[in-house]
């Protein structure tokens, strides 16, 4: 049996179209498949040439009818018998293949560059990282240079405020007396 499934909407190629059908084709053990992908009235289509005993057809058409790949948007599937030749799975296998290393290549190439750029850019930042330890080192030994100055300084300000103290308080408890000197002349005591 041969069939002509044509596969119509808005998105059918470049969403993997050719290998979902392949793997649905080789997992029923069809010997006979051709894919390709092709334009019609401003809509897109893949088309399918189908060929094996009709048990495995009709389970191929079923599954082309209710499954399709995850991106694909599809408005119809549509079928009909076929008398043309129809190519072996294995040769749309090896096709879809190349296909899809031809699609790969180029996005492996640009994943390598920005590798390249990501391993530059750590360096770079591994070197920056290094500089401010660097920096940070210098500037802890600093913090614990000026605490060291200043508890020394402390400690004078301490020696001075104990050799202060006697004649502050001294001068504190006169002019306690002088405010309650003033305060009883204006009457306030």
């Amino acid at each position: 049996m041969k069939l002509k499934i044509k596969i119509a909407g808005t998105r059918v190629h470049d969403v993997g179209y050719r290998v979902f059908l392949l793997k649905n084709a080789m997992n029923l053990a069809l010997p006979g498949l051709s894919t390709y992908n092709w334009d019609e009235d401003g809509r897109q289509e893949v088309i399918a040439l189908v060929e094996g005993d009709e048990v495995r057809v009709a389970s191929f058409l079923k599954t082309v009818e209710s499954k399709r790949p995850e991106l694909a948007v599809v408005s119809s599937v549509t079928f009909e018998d076929y008398d043309g030749d129809v190519g072996r799975a294995s040769e749309v296998a090896m096709f879809c293949t190349f296909v899809q290393l031809d699609k790969a290549i180029p996005l492996l190439l640009d994943m390598r560059d920005d590798l390249k750029a990501v391993r530059s850019t750590t360096d770079l930042t591994l070197d920056e990282i290094k500089a401010v330890r660097k920096t940070t080192d210098l500037t802890l030994d600093e913090i614990k240079a000026v605490r060291k100055t200043t508890d020394s300084t402390l400690d004078e300000i301490k020696g001075m405020r104990e050799d202060i103290q006697p004649g502050y308080a001294m001068q504190f408890r006169q002019v306690q007396s002088d405010v309650r000197a003033i305060k009883d002349r204006l009457g306030m005591s």
